[in-house]
């Protein structure tokens, strides 16, 4: 059930509606309005992100692989690290064990029990209780500056700034939530409430928005979209957008007036909460969605179709992630996987909110329904599987590596090819040339859409780092969708040496195991590098394209 939450009606003024650029696909981030310049970016000190990665030649054992034993190796190896008390500094996370038998101890960088945002440290054991490596970011001006970490600022307040900052509308989705942080910022560290307000209607919105826990200001924000009777489950069948023949899980629902009908919700999976299907009726509102309900078994309306692709490709990529690396849904834990449709009107969008799957009908000029991609459905979901592991912040590198990760399982799932979104392009897009969004294979073959982020380049989505695109983050989050492809194409090269299965079983790992909200690049060769040699060995084959597949795009 939807949630209204009430806000003052000083704070519930309309957004704003403004045209959607054709190339804000997969969850389109909005502008802040308070992002830094490029040259502004400058004045960040680098000791607040210092990347760590220790590999140990020489395993040290210990009796069990836990927490303790992760900060008792930290303390031993302060000079190796870089971590300064880790006993005081550090704060545990969780704790999971990997398929390859190998335990995995997550911190977070914390100060007078308040998490260091973005900073966090992972301790890895083999099964043998020895540590073999530990990576992460830290701030190490934590260690040379005192912090207050005191709070005069309610987090009540917090919340009502954040509402106002982000012209939040009456109706917000789910309750925001707030949490206390030191927030690095622009060569400071503020202490901060980092509230997350999330809300739909014509420019959806899942922000991040850090409020200064003393005077109020808006220090940084971020959008970080990426957009009672017994039920018995059955076979159904539907026809999709471009008309294929689509089985179905569906659920028998009786009412008592109108008897008999069928619900596009699948509860056939074992420890699932359920595949959902929800009908968003293009009203740009969430309270009005509602579960889509057909009085036959067959969904074969032209209504239908963009309802039954997302119902049937949500089905597969769920299929992917549990047959290929075990992994229970979004969450890992059977969370319900929900995707609303018929999103807006003419509304050139998909998107992760956090919660969801939002899909566009498109405009029929430049797309069609978004959900008739699985190379789309793929790539949202996957933006909920990093919200779950990763949890890559949506902007700059660490924001191109979260679109580049979604777009590499985008292409796994959907594995006809190495595009993005050829399904999805209307007619008249073909007509003139744009067959698809982004291409793995050859990303310099497709031009940048969106006039203002193509200004900061060559016009042509880049392949390489001589080609980054230096933008501020108020434009495309600091191209997280363009400078994506240099990875996306990195993952190809490496694809093409071991092929698709073996380049999934790594990047997964690198996603579940390695990266850190802050991780860039650089950080993602590193936890790619070792995850194919955790898995297939060090000197192998795997390892040697892993490193070489990098090598070709300038990421060293």
């Amino acid at each position: 059930m939807k949630k209204k939450f009430i806000v003052p009606a000083v704070l519930s003024s309309a957004l704003l509606v403004g045209s959607i650029p054709v190339g804000n696909v997969f969850a389109k981030p909005v502008d802040s309005k308070v992002a830094s310049s490029v040259q502004a970016s400058k004045k960040w000190n680098e000791k607040a992100s210092v990347p760590v990665f220790v590999k140990e030649r020489f395993a040290e054992k210990f009796s069990s692989s836990n927490p303790s034993n992760a900060l008792n190796y930290l303390k031993k190896n302060e000079g190796k690290t870089g971590i300064k008390n880790p006993d005081k500094n550090l704060k545990v996370k969780d704790l999971q064990k990997d398929k390859l038998g190998m335990t995995n101890v997550r911190f977070n960088q914390s100060i007078n029990g308040v998490n260091v945002e973005g900073s966090e440290v992972i301790v890895h054991f083999n099964k043998n209780n020895e540590v073999v490596s530990v990576n992460g970011r830290v701030n190490q001006t934590i260690a040379d500056d005192a912090v207050d970490t005191t709070a005069s600022l309610s987090s009540d307040a917090a919340l009502k700034q954040a509402l106002s900052s982000v012209n939040a509308p009456e109706e917000l989705t789910y309750e925001p939530t707030s949490e206390l942080v030191v927030y690095p910022f622009e060569g400071e560290n503020h202490t901060a409430y980092k509230v997350n307000v999330n809300f739909m209607g014509d420019e959806p919105g899942n922000w991040f928005v850090f409020v200064d826990a003393n005077t109020g200001e808006i220090i940084d924000k971020y959008n970080g979209l990426m957009h009672a009777d017994e039920m018995k489950t059955q076979k159904g069948a539907g026809k999709g957008v471009h008309g294929a023949h689509r089985e179905l899980h569906i659920t028998q629902v009786k009412e008592p007036k109108s008897g008999t009908q069928f619900a596009l919700a699948d509860y056939s999976h074992n420890g699932l909460d359920g595949i959902l299907t929800y009908d968003a009726k293009n009203d740009n509102s969430s309270s009005n969605d509602t579960l889509y309900v057909g009085n036959s078994a067959a969904f074969i309306g032209d209504y239908d179709r963009a309802l039954v692709d997302a119902h049937y490709n949500s089905e597969k990529v769920y299929d992917y992630y549990l047959n290929e690396h075990g992994r229970n849904s979004l969450d890992g834990e059977g969370m319900a996987i929900i995707s609303k449709v018929h999103y807006g009107n003419n509304y050139n969008n998909a998107s992760w909110n956090g919660r969801w799957m939002t899909y566009g009908d498109g405009d029929g000029e430049f797309f069609i329904s978004l959900s008739a991609g699985l190379d789309v459905a793929a790539h949202e979901m996957t933006h909920g599987v990093i919200t779950h592991t990763a949890n890559l912040v949506y902007r700059n590198q660490s924001g191109a590596l979260n679109e580049s990760f979604a777009d590499v399982f985008g292409a796994l799932v959907d594995d006809d090819d190495w595009e993005m979104g050829e399904d999805i392009m209307a007619p008249a897009a073909k007509a003139d040339g744009v067959t698809r969004l982004r291409s793995l294979s050859n990303p310099n073959s497709v031009v940048v859409s969106n006039a203002e982020r193509a200004a900061y380049g060559s016009g042509v989505y880049p392949a390489h780092m001589d080609e980054f695109y230096h933008m501020p983050t108020s434009v495309d989050g600091g191209g997280v969708h363009v400078n994506s492809s240099i990875t996306n194409h990195a993952a190809y090269l490496i694809g093409q040496e071991i092929g698709r299965h073996k380049l999934g079983q790594i990047y997964y790992r690198a996603i579940s195991v390695y990266l850190t909200p802050n991780s860039d690049f650089s950080d993602a060769r590193k936890a790619i590098v070792q995850s194919a040699i955790d898995i297939y060995g060090e000197g192998s084959k795997e390892e040697a394209a892993a490193a070489a597949g990098f090598d070709s795009v300038g990421i060293y």
